[in-house]
């Protein structure tokens, strides 16, 4: 069953924003403008000014880990749908469970109707999709289990943990982009916890010109599915936000194989620093409509995850003119 955007979607986010704006006469303020993104405007806006909308610019890296491990960190209550997975991967090493890192940046982001913006702010974390939260065998959801967060926006921290995420406030490496180029032409992107001084995430990758990216083992479609599964942390709501894959700003797509380096941020590590050499993945900007704060049980059978493009609105048509 598709899930359709109503034409006025006032989410529990869109509220505080919103009672936020009246406040500040229309502008969301959460940290200091010190810099300027690189990233594209928000090309959703005006199609859709009732709905929460803007750009997110990312990292996508796949660690595989055994599915073992994967049964002993995921809550024994949220089923694994290893079929779905299989489908999208086929050659996928028996055994073994794709995790997803996502280091990202939330750019434009915008509640058009009202006037309102807020500032951009940087996230990354360890993501465990594929999972069967309503036990009906086929609708597929993705935990979220922690992220380090912008410590100085004060939006993002609060709205992550509303849905029951372990958030660390954090600097980043660069301040106000996805990532950074290198002097070796590698790109970076690093989270450092303020409150916790030993935890960290850190990416560094390379892009893979086109006979090396023939190598990797990831379609994109793999990440259009990923991505749009709605996402839950401890189940009391969904996050279901839809990334356009389809328009022009995803044209500059780039395969990427590099290194994760983390410490405390996810579960298994123990207090220890881990690292994972070799990860394949995509660097891709996409615009994305978000809807907060969803009953999980009314994703049920939500089909958003795949298709033509990335997502079973109405307006998906226009979505690959932009």
């Amino acid at each position: 069953m598709p899930f359709q955007l109503s034409m006025f979607h006032l989410s529990a986010i869109a509220l505080l924003l919103l009672s936020s704006a009246i406040l500040n006469h229309g502008r969301v303020t959460s940290q200091p403008e010190v810099c300027v993104s690189h990233d594209q405007p928000n090309p959703l806006a005006d199609l859709f000014p009732n709905n929460a909308t803007g750009v997110l610019n990312a990292t996508l890296l796949i660690i595989p880990i055994a599915l073992e491990t994967a049964r002993r960190l995921i809550p024994p209550q949220y089923g694994i749908l290893e079929r779905a997975y299989r489908d999208l991967l086929p050659d996928f090493p028996a055994g073994m469970y794709p995790v997803l890192m996502q280091a990202a940046h939330d750019h434009d982001v915008q509640f058009k109707a009202y006037g309102i913006t807020i500032d951009d702010f940087s996230r990354v974390g360890f993501e465990f999709p594929f999972l069967d939260l309503l036990n009906d065998g086929h609708s597929s959801f993705r935990w979220a289990p922690s992220q380090l967060i912008t410590a100085t926006h004060d939006i993002a921290l609060q709205g992550s943990r509303d849905y029951g995420t372990v958030v660390s406030p954090a600097t980043w490496d660069p301040p106000c982009d996805a990532y950074r180029a290198l002097p070796n032409g590698n790109t970076f992107f690093r989270g450092q916890s303020t409150t916790s001084p030993t935890e960290f995430i850190e990416l560094e990758t390379t892009t893979r010109h086109r006979l090396a990216a023939a190598a990797n083992p990831y379609p994109l479609e793999l990440f259009k599915n990923i991505t749009n599964q709605p996402t839950f942390a401890n189940a009391s709501s969904c996050d279901n936000m839809i990334r356009w894959f389809n328009t022009t700003m995803s044209a500059g797509t780039a395969v990427v194989q590099g290194r994760v380096r983390a410490r405390n941020a996810f579960p298994y590590l123990g207090g220890e620093e881990r690292a994972w050499d070799g990860v394949w993945g995509v660097q891709v900007a996409t615009p994305f409509i978000e809807n907060n704060y969803l009953s999980c049980g009314s994703m049920r059978g939500y089909r958003g995850t795949g298709g033509a493009g990335d997502s079973f609105v109405e307006s998906e048509s226009r979505g690959g003119e932009l």
